[in-house]
């Protein structure tokens, strides 16, 4: 694997995980795609955001091994550190007390789409549910952020059970900053 694209991992992963710790567990805030139903889980259950992505992910992943073995060997690697990340940074935390809820799920979401963004930039994915819409997006030569944004809005709704309505407006603002984040991003590496 090639220097540059450990770079975009590493720091990707990181940038997620700063993102989910410090914004949006704080503040109840779910996120799309597969890192939405672990916050799901965790907020219902308690378990671990990063576990339950890595076994929630594991359909998709025998799907990308089947019909997509090129985006499976691109995303494996990003798909698990970004998890191990996300639990493994659990505990470095900021204080968020002063900070506007609002603020939060905008700074939460564009982290999470720079982190997101830069994966995408070298053809890595974090996997899950950004597997998806990557290999939809590869389907029907269309833009992944598009994808990303609607299978995000629909985990939001899905989580409407495990968070209140503040919560969800919260959610949706959050999604939307990590969807337009992501795609300029990969807007900036099409032209």
């Amino acid at each position: 694997m090639a220097k540059k694209k450990i770079l975009a991992i590493l720091f990707g992963s990181l940038i997620i995980s700063i993102g989910i710790n410090n914004f949006f567990v704080p503040f109840h805030i779910l996120d799309g795609g597969m890192i939405g139903l672990g916050l799901i889980l965790h907020y219902q259950y308690d378990v671990s955001v990063g576990v339950a992505i890595l076994i929630l992910s594991v359909p998709i992943y025998a799907a990308a091994w089947i019909w997509y073995r090129d985006f499976f060997y691109n995303s494996i690697v990003g798909f698990v550190v970004s998890a191990l990340f996300i639990d493994l940074f659990h505990w470095m935390t900021v204080n968020v007390e002063n900070l506007s809820p609002l603020l939060g799920a905008l700074v939460g979401g564009s982290l999470l789409g720079i982190g997101v963004g830069l994966m995408f930039l070298y053809d890595i994915s974090t996997g899950g549910l950004d597997l998806l819409a990557q290999m939809i997006a590869d389907l029907f030569k269309t833009n992944v952020g598009i994808f990303i944004f609607l299978i995000d809005l629909l985990v939001v709704f899905v989580g409407f059970s495990v968070i209140t309505f503040d919560e969800m407006i919260l959610s949706t603002i959050a999604v939307a900053a990590t969807g337009v984040t992501t795609t300029a991003i990969v807007m900036c590496k099409e032209k």
